[in-house]
């Protein structure tokens, strides 16, 4: 029997249908792919239930109702339980359901939704209060100084500070940029990786760039991803270079009914 510590993640799915995005997932994150229909002796969920605290984190791809039921009676502590994100088996959404922050299932649900382009679903309130989404884009092998001299100085034109930055976004072929994972790691914001063919979608630039335009396919890389990533958000800092550095940030600005 394997035991916690020998996959991290287990990747749990109900039908064969979502086969091929759940070994997708495997080949881009690693863990431990389930198939529970080639067990007949035992019902998918007990076969779930048996395993569950095997593994450090999961992603469930399923219905949240699903999921939920599975999850029924498992539960010990936030400080123990496994990290649990749940993705629908179309990819449009991964959700971060269990152990957010002490289990790290946040940092999962961006992993997850960066190799699949699944919308990343945060509820926890220390994120979801965070007004800020900053796009950025870099000249290749950037230094980790010269991106933070420019995101601070960035969020202080703006006149906010860094603790309220939700992610960072940025283009695909930016993904391996060491400095921005980094950077990433060490201020505990997630970093979100947007396609080149999303953007060209849907470009939302004030000043196309005909060099980004030639070397990347597309005519900006900050503005059209921190719009993409907060869709109603508002353009508060436009396209700003600073030391092969460009950034945009966008700001929340929806006002909730019984807000005052």
């Amino acid at each position: 029997m394997q035991t916690k510590g020998e996959s991290e993640l287990g990747i749990w799915i109900v039908r064969k249908h979502a086969l091929a995005l759940g070994q997708f997932c495997q080949q881009h994150l690693g863990g431990r792919l389930y198939l529970p229909w080639t067990n007949t002796d035992q019902s998918p969920k007990l076969q779930f239930q048996a395993i569950f605290h095997q593994h450090s984190s999961w992603l469930m791809i399923m219905t949240t109702a699903i999921a939920v039921r599975y999850l029924d009676g498992l539960l010990e502590s936030k400080f123990s339980d496994p990290a649990v994100v749940v993705m629908d088996e179309g990819a449009h959404h991964i959700i971060s359901l269990l152990s957010s922050h002490e289990g790290r299932a946040n940092h999962l649900t961006y992993a997850v939704a960066n190799c699949t382009q699944a919308v990343p679903v945060i509820t926890t309130a220390t994120e979801a209060l965070k007004p800020l989404v900053m796009g950025i884009g870099c000249r290749k092998d950037i230094s980790l100084e010269q991106v933070h001299r420019a995101i601070e100085h960035a969020v202080a034109m703006v006149g906010h500070k860094r603790s309220e930055l939700r992610e960072l976004v940025t283009i695909e072929m930016k993904a391996k940029e060491k400095a921005l994972l980094e950077w990433s790691k060490n201020y505990d914001v997630p970093l979100r990786i947007i396609t080149k063919e999303w953007i060209q979608q849907r470009p939302w630039v004030t000043e196309p760039s005909a060099w980004v335009l030639h070397n990347i396919g597309v005519e900006g890389v900050c503005e059209p991803c921190a719009l993409l990533a907060n869709p109603k958000g508002e353009l508060i800092l436009p396209k700003m270079a600073m030391d092969g550095v460009a950034i945009a940030i966008t700001k929340s600005t929806l006002k909730m009914p019984f807000s005052h």
